[in-house]
């Protein structure tokens, strides 16, 4: 029987060229060599399987290659090259810190530093993990990384940046590492797939790849283990269940039952998904997901965001055609939130059903919320009409929620009268309408100076005096929380809480509040007056502190309470 390599381990790259998605990388390090500016030291950081060790050994071999390509590769041909792939080179050395972290182990490399190489320019130590040495061992090593012979060179690889000391950070030129993203990866398996001679499908492909999460080491251990499974012919049906990944099948699915209000059958499938052993919040996760996929398949221009192959491409674009995008947004939403709150909740699976349900209800609210902006409010007939009868004018619901309530008594003040009902007399439309005209006619550029400020002026004024501070609440809310006064003819009266209140609206808004009335009203009399709400006095007696005061209050003056307490020996105090 043949001895068996790992696909991990048999496509690892030996050249810069085969490296899979870290071009910046590569070219640098490239024109570094080619320029001569080496420098002693190189930190690789980055997630696993990325290429970092791959990229130290490339990189150590190309720069004690006797004969590189113009393309700055290593030629694998001469003594150095040769002795490197057989593992017996005295120029690059290899030391994983994870297991040699002590002082010792670090003195015992300084006295390596000092022998020259036998073979090419330079003596390389690739330092694996080196966030795991000790704080000693850091320490031991910082002069030697600071200030090596000319010909010694380090390159250390970590997965765990933030644990490198500050001072070994600062003598080395830092090179992080990206995840590779899902279409490098994906192109990739597919060529080892093709060399060895393994059928396997895109989407497939598309799914060891999101199972790797950008580690290419993870997707090629992924690859072997569904090729030992299947064999030469790998399925789509066999890889989701290999590697115990939910056919999106169901998010298809869940989607069309959501789309339709089907809460029941969503919290069904949920129990199938539960049962066949997986996670609830890689569930949710998984919905979130594919509600971005929809998102992303609705328009055009963002479809280059979908990595998935031509016919899944094709069935989110389908699906999201039969969703607004009021509904994925909403849904969305519905499913961070769920995510979110899912690990600090006491019954995650009612969370998660929770959720399921308010994904069934999206399209009922979206329904009802356009029926309530078509509500209609009675108003008077207009001029031109031929009768006297009521006219319907739309309210959108958004209106009436947002107007105060010592506001909403009355009609908007650009609105017509409104009719108190539709048995409503025509001599009194008419009565009403004639004042109305009569109110147009009056020029708006005369001042009101010679009448005194009426209460139906002010109402107009008072929505504009309530936006001019919109952008600070507090005090808009105090203007608001009680109806304006008109005393003394022309004085505007608000009430506040309190004098440090008054005090403040006084020095900072006074004379804002004065200059607006009197230009919206035309009348230069107008002025604003604050008081103070005075507190309302407790009748003596009637101040309960303690629980049994409270109880005794509550039976006292509530003889159903005390019944109740009687008839069923309850202790309330």
């Amino acid at each position: 029987m043949d001895h068996f390599v790992v696909s991990a381990r048999k496509y690892r790259p030996q050249q810069f060229n085969d490296v899979v998605d870290q071009d910046n990388i590569v070219i640098t390090l490239k024109n570094a060599i080619q320029r001569k500016q080496l420098a002693h030291a190189y930190l690789f950081c980055g997630p696993r399987g990325v290429g970092k060790t791959t990229c130290a050994r490339i990189f150590a071999r190309t720069i004690n290659c006797l004969n590189p390509s113009a393309g700055m590769e290593a030629c694998g041909t001469c003594e150095s090259c040769v002795s490197f792939a057989q593992g017996r080179s005295y120029s690059i050395h290899e030391l994983d810190a994870a297991s040699n972290n002590s002082v010792d182990d670090i003195r015992e490399l300084i006295d390596k530093v000092r022998i020259p190489p036998q073979v090419g320019k330079y003596s390389v130590y690739i330092i694996d993990e080196v966030h795991m040495l000790s704080q000693s061992a850091f320490n031991a090593f910082l002069k030697t990384l600071e200030e090596p012979p000319s010909y010694a060179l380090f390159i250390l690889a970590t997965t765990e940046k933030h644990k490198v000391l500050p001072t070994i950070l600062s003598r080395c030129q830092v090179f992080d590492f990206n995840r590779i993203t899902i279409k490098a990866m994906t192109h990739y398996l597919a060529e080892v797939a093709g060399k060895e001679g393994v059928t396997i499908g895109q989407d497939s492909l598309q799914v060891i790849a999101q199972k790797a999460d950008g580690a290419m080491r993870d997707a090629l251990t992924l690859l072997d283990q569904c090729i030992a499974v299947s064999g030469k012919e790998v399925t789509y049906q066999q890889v989701i269940s290999n590697l115990n990944v939910l056919d999106r099948e169901y998010y298809f699915r869940l989607t069309d039952m959501a789309l339709e209000g089907r809460f029941d059958s969503m919290l069904l499938l949920l129990d199938e998904v539960l049962t066949r052993g997986f996670n609830a919040l890689h569930f949710i996760s998984g919905l979130s997901s594919h509600f971005r996929n929809l998102l992303v398949s609705k328009q055009p221009e963002s479809l280059p965001l979908l990595d998935y192959g031509q016919e899944t491409a094709r069935r989110y674009s389908e699906q999201a055609a039969a969703c607004t995008l009021s509904f994925l947004f909403s849904a969305l939403g519905i499913c961070t939130q769920a995510e979110a709150g899912y690990k600090q909740s006491n019954q995650p699976r009612l969370h998660i059903e929770m959720a399921l349900v308010r994904l069934s209800r999206i399209e009922n609210l979206d329904t009802a919320k356009t029926q309530a902006t078509d509500k209609v409010t009675p108003t008077r007939a207009p001029e031109n009409s031929p009768d006297s009868t009521v006219v319907s004018t739309p309210v959108p619901a958004s209106a009436i929620a947002s107007t105060p309530a010592w506001e909403a008594a009355r009609p908007p003040a650009s609105a017509p009268v409104a009719a108190p009902a539709a048995t409503a007399s025509i001599k009194k439309l008419m009565h009403q309408n004639q004042k109305e005209k009569k109110r147009e006619q009056e020029p708006s550029g005369v001042m009101n100076g010679d009448r005194a400020l009426n209460m139906e002026d002010l109402e107009k004024a008072l929505p504009g005096l309530i936006n001019l501070f919109k952008d600070k609440p507090n005090l808009s809310s105090t203007l608001t929380r009680c109806p304006p006064l008109i005393v003394d003819g022309n004085k505007v009266q608000f009430t506040v809480v309190n004098e440090l209140q008054k005090t403040w609206i006084e020095e900072h808004y006074g004379r804002v509040i004065d200059a607006y009335l009197r230009n919206t009203l035309h009348n230069k009399q107008v002025c604003v007056s604050l008081i103070v709400e005075e507190a309302p006095e407790s009748a003596p007696g009637n101040s309960c502190y303690m629980p049994e005061e409270k109880a005794k209050f509550i039976t006292e003056n509530n003889p159903e309470v005390a019944a109740l307490r009687d008839d069923l020996n309850l202790d309330i105090s």
